[in-house]
């Protein structure tokens, strides 16, 4: 007589209500991405540089040549401590995805870990975060993008693109036809494969950081002491409100976790991109923030969206270095939209072969190895809000999404440390389990400071994600029709 128990002794979930509790064993959801050999349809052709430079690309884009401004104005000169203070805040999540992301290298990122650690319903819900934080953020950078691209072209040839064609309804305009262009231009080349999107990748990191190090060098030669006096503007306060500021500028090394099945020896690979990424990056943001200010003041530079292109007319009385630097701007909201719709198109590709949405996500083509369908569909749904809605309203809202989304890493590597000490692990989180616990209050900490009325949007939003699980996902899930007794495919209970 059966007793309802898979062979590994815990027993599944079962009924309407603890169905969402199911979970895949990290094996499982290795095995069934083909993480050991060459993925599902996918080809490992990504080295340790490339994965750095597409780290690199995700990160590196609106939040130092727009955002430093709004960072400055709360903070003054002690900018510079404000994007450390990130860096620190950051680190602790960083270490998080280093982890889970050697452990488990498959492109659900995010997603999977939440499956293999919390259970199907928050490893769906971390996804539909995902959905979210992804899709705003292409759209709102493919719009800066669009800005940027008037701004050179009026550096260079003293015209711009007309208002009606290059900005939504909203703003006075008919339609963004260049936000449209550059989410289809990195379109194209992710169909095309792994290896021509991220040599486009790797070409445009080293070049933006390349402008950016020219950058601090015009800014320093013109750099005066007394620009730093009095360092402290608005004191310890506005330092923290700073770094509030500064931690969004970091955003993005989540996407390398995504690569996990296309990447050259991911177990090694992953932690080392993610942690030298982090590196780079706060060296580069306090160097370009430091010069900046030395050069012109803090005043100069606050609430400027155009500050380093300003900086650097002042600097050489020319408005040749500004166009320089709003090309750089160009190249790096350009593989802010690669990097982050690559990583979209991984993490639905994960959902859909767990059959959480439909199986046309996950379908590869066997002429490129990319799921070509995958990433049209996901470019035309953010093309829309990009080309015609504002996106203002829903930064917030993204913005707990996300932090949310770290929680959830940060909670799986406890859970997963207890549940599977034995699982092989090529870099562990130092200082356990102070780290993780401390990137979760880190996270709880900015997202208390969203306000309510952003917590009541994302209640609302967590409701319709699980309606969407409850009417499609948990019918759909391919564990229901998985054989409960097979020893190499465990389903585990939510503890």
């Amino acid at each position: 007589m059966s007793t309802g128990l898979p062979r590994s002794g815990t027993p599944k979930p079962s009924g309407p209500h603890l169905s969402g509790l199911r979970r895949k064993s990290p094996e499982q959801l290795i095995a069934e991405s083909g993480g050991d050999l060459e993925g599902h349809g996918l080809k490992r052709t990504m080295g340790l540089f490339q994965l750095v430079c597409f780290g690199v690309g995700a990160i590196v884009g609106t939040g130092i040549f727009v955002g430093l401004s709004d960072s400055v104005a709360e903070a003054g000169p002690a900018v510079v401590i404000s994007f450390v203070l990130a860096a620190i805040t950051c680190i602790f999540t960083a270490l998080s995805f280093a982890e889970l992301g050697s452990a488990i290298p498959v492109s659900g990122s995010s997603y999977s870990f939440a499956y293999a650690a919390l259970g199907e319903r928050t490893a769906f819900l971390v996804g539909w975060c995902l959905l979210l934080e992804y899709g705003v953020s292409v759209s709102a950078v493919a719009v800066g993008w669009s800005q940027y691209v008037n701004e050179l072209l009026n550096s260079l040839f003293g015209w711009e693109l007309p208002a009606a064609l290059s900005s939504g309804p909203g703003e006075g305009g008919v339609v963004n036809l260049p936000a449209v262009v550059v989410i289809a231009m990195a379109a194209t080349l992710l169909v095309r494969g792994v290896r021509e999107s991220a040599t486009a990748t790797a070409a445009m990191a080293v070049l933006k950081i390349g402008i950016l190090i020219a950058f601090c060098a015009v800014a320093f030669s013109a750099f005066q002491d007394d620009n730093l006096m009095p360092f402290a503007t608005h004191g310890l306060g506005g330092i923290t409100a700073g770094a509030s500021l500064a931690f969004f500028s970091y955003i993005g090394f989540d996407a390398i976790t995504t690569a996990g099945e296309e990447v050259k020896d991911p177990r090694r690979n992953i932690p080392l991109a993610i942690l030298i990424c982090i590196g780079v990056v706060t060296l580069l943001y306090c160097a370009v923030a430091l010069s900046a200010i030395g050069a012109i003041g803090s005043d100069a530079v606050a609430n400027k969206s155009a500050a380093l292109s300003i900086a650097v007319n002042e600097v050489t009385d020319s408005s040749v270095g500004g166009g320089i630097v709003a090309f750089g701007a160009v190249v790096a909201i350009a593989s802010v939209v690669l990097a982050v719709m690559y990583g979209q198109t991984r993490i639905l590709m994960s959902m859909s072969r767990d059959g959480l949405i439909p199986r046309v996500f996950e379908r590869v083509s066997p002429k490129t190895h990319t799921p070509v369908a995958n990433t049209w569909i996901v470019a035309c749904v953010f093309a829309v809000p990009a080309a015609l809605v504002p996106l203002d309203v829903v930064v917030n809202l993204t913005t707990i999404g996300t932090l949310a989304t770290m929680v959830a890493v940060n909670v799986a590597v406890v859970v997963l440390r207890r549940r599977n000490p034995e699982l092989k692990r090529s870099f562990r989180v130092p200082l356990y389990p102070v780290s993780p616990l401390l990137g979760v209050a880190f996270c709880l900490y900015l997202m208390y400071g969203t306000g309510w009325t952003t917590w009541v949007q994302f209640a609302v939003f967590l409701a319709v994600g699980s309606l969407l699980y409850a009417g499609y996902g948990r019918k759909r899930s391919r564990l229901v029709s998985s054989p409960a007794t097979d020893p190499a495919a465990p389903v585990s209970p939510e503890v």
